[in-house]
């Protein structure tokens, strides 16, 4: 059987859902939350109601701002759906997935949501490559100064003296040791 449900949202406590669960009266099941739409994660009732839906259903809400508050927010929730064969109607913008129109603007939203998420990647990059230009350094700050770790070269290389009380001595793993002893060793010490 074929199920309408409907998704309510507002984000303060003080604003009231009464318009929403009016216009979504004829659903079959309403689910409903006041919550900010930050992210899905912090919307526990959106989160049931994705997980809930089947096959053929129709999810539906008032306006698309009550479903997502950014283009990559709104595409993950669409594509979940889709994923899902799942239709949706957006009821104050006229979007309406089990009509052929509605696939295209569905459609175009996912387009618009892959096209974002790709523009954020590409200026993630970016920044990151211009950061690096710049000499900042990513990933973990290493636990030797360089001096330390000359001092770890020269201790390895010292007989009678164990890898695992070199880690110990200087707080790092026993991988770490001969990690950094390969990539440090003097040329003479092949």
């Amino acid at each position: 059987m074929v199920m309408k449900i409907g998704y309510a949202r507002v984000s303060t406590s003080g604003q009231n859902l009464d318009l929403q669960l009016d216009r979504l009266a004829d659903c079959d099941r309403i689910y409903r939350e006041k919550v900010s739409a930050a992210s899905t994660k912090n919307r526990p009732e959106l989160k049931n109601a994705l997980d809930f839906v089947r096959e053929e259903d129709v999810f539906i809400v008032t306006k698309l701002d009550r479903l997502a508050r950014s283009v990559v927010d709104l595409s993950n929730i669409v594509q979940r759906l889709e994923d899902k064969k799942v239709d949706l109607v957006v009821l104050d913008q006229g979007i309406d997935t089990t009509t052929i129109y509605g696939k295209l603007q569905f459609n175009i939203l996912a387009a618009i949501g892959e096209f974002e998420r790709g523009l954020i990647r590409e200026r993630s990059r970016e920044g990151r490559d211009k950061a690096k230009y710049r000499g900042v350094k990513f990933g973990a700050r290493p636990k030797l100064s360089s001096g330390d770790t000359q001092s770890l070269v020269q201790d390895f290389m010292t007989p009678g003296l164990s890898k695992r009380e070199l880690a110990e001595l200087y707080g790092i793993s026993i991988s770490s040791v001969y990690r950094l002893f390969d990539e440090n060793r003097p040329a003479d010490a092949a």
